[in-house]
């Protein structure tokens, strides 16, 4: 099996990548593909000593940048790390595609390379989020800006596969974010989803609240990209703030300073519990096949744990079962569409 990496994407390319990917490589044999300029992929590797890894070059002349527009990116067809990424996976060179670039850009080129699987209508971003009982699967974390209540319907099928495969958790319970948990609060979308939901075989728990995310009472929270990214953000730079007050907070005195030192191994778990780069990427559902998209600022860590989750879920078959659990999936009659 070999993984694709976008080694031009993100804010930290093409070091964070190659770090990640050497680690890999190193720890636990992966056989990867560096697609991206040549030359500085190369200068890396030769200053981490990669010599005798499994590791693959792939030269792309382009890359992109993060104030272009996915859909021309993607319409005008140019030689970027992402596409030829893209193009090696659909020619069955690799298994997978991992990139924490232009997300736009990653989402347009998967579905015009991949094409979606049979019966999807729309992709999806599966982010997995720490919760007080475990994690939870927030889908979709930024695909979709609008979305109808088929689509929610097909994320919550295809987010209930990801939280059994990816996550282990069995017969995931279903939650749909809105902005009470009784069933007639929220928009037109969430109230035609709730009614649908409600009608199906998933073990769907009702209306989630934004304060319900992290407490575990749902598996899988269903949503459309626009809010699910303002959700993910927004819990992001909480954790970040939240890190950072206490720090200050603890260096004010004498006491604090001790208490810290006292705790710091607590704080460390909870730290590394909360960081976004211990699954490292999310994968983009609905497309017939297996493309992760990571955070723009990941670091190696989060480079290196995205590999992982990528040849796991190759290994467990994730795209078919996707593709078969749609099939099954009855859809409940729609009064909007």
């Amino acid at each position: 099996m070999r993984i694709a990496i976008d080694a031009m994407g993100g804010d930290f390319a093409p070091r964070s990548p190659v770090q990640g990917a050497v680690a890999a490589a190193r720890e636990s044999g992966s056989h990867l593909l560096l697609v991206g300029a040549r030359a500085e992929i190369a200068r890396e590797l030769a200053s981490l000593d990669a010599t005798g890894l499994n590791i693959d070059l792939l030269d792309a002349p382009d890359a992109v940048a993060m104030h272009e527009e996915g859909t021309t990116i993607a319409r005008r067809r140019r030689p970027t790390s992402i596409r030829l990424a893209v193009e090696a996976l659909v020619r069955g060179e690799v298994a997978a595609v991992l990139s924490a670039g232009h997300t736009g850009a990653a989402v347009m080129t998967a579905c015009s390379g991949l094409g979606m699987l049979s019966g999807v209508e729309r992709p999806a971003l599966a982010a997995a989020l720490p919760t007080l009982t475990g994690m939870t699967v927030l889908i979709d974390a930024g695909a979709n800006v609008s979305c109808r209540p088929t689509h929610l319907l097909q994320f919550a099928v295809m987010g209930s596969v990801y939280a059994s495969v990816g996550l282990d958790i069995e017969q995931p319970r279903i939650g749909l974010l809105s902005i009470g948990e009784e069933e007639g609060k929220g928009n037109e979308l969430t109230r035609e989803t709730h009614q649908r939901l409600k009608m199906g075989t998933l073990p769907f728990v009702g209306n989630v609240d934004a304060d319900d995310i992290f407490t575990g009472r749902a598996d899988v929270i269903v949503c459309e990209g626009f809010t699910g990214n303002i959700a993910l953000k927004v819990s992001e730079g909480l954790a970040e703030a939240a890190r950072t007050l206490l720090d200050r907070e603890l260096a004010q005195s004498t006491a604090g300073r001790v208490g810290a030192a006292l705790s710091r191994p607590a704080f460390e778990r909870l730290w590394r519990r909360m960081d976004p780069s211990a699954y490292g990427a999310a994968p983009l559902v609905g497309v017939a096949g297996l493309l992760l998209v990571g955070h723009g600022r990941s670091s190696p860590r989060a480079v290196q744990n995205a590999i992982r989750l990528a040849e796991r879920l190759h290994e467990s078959g994730f795209v078919s079962r996707l593709e078969r659990e749609i099939a099954l999936a009855p859809v409940p009659p729609l009064t909007i569409s």
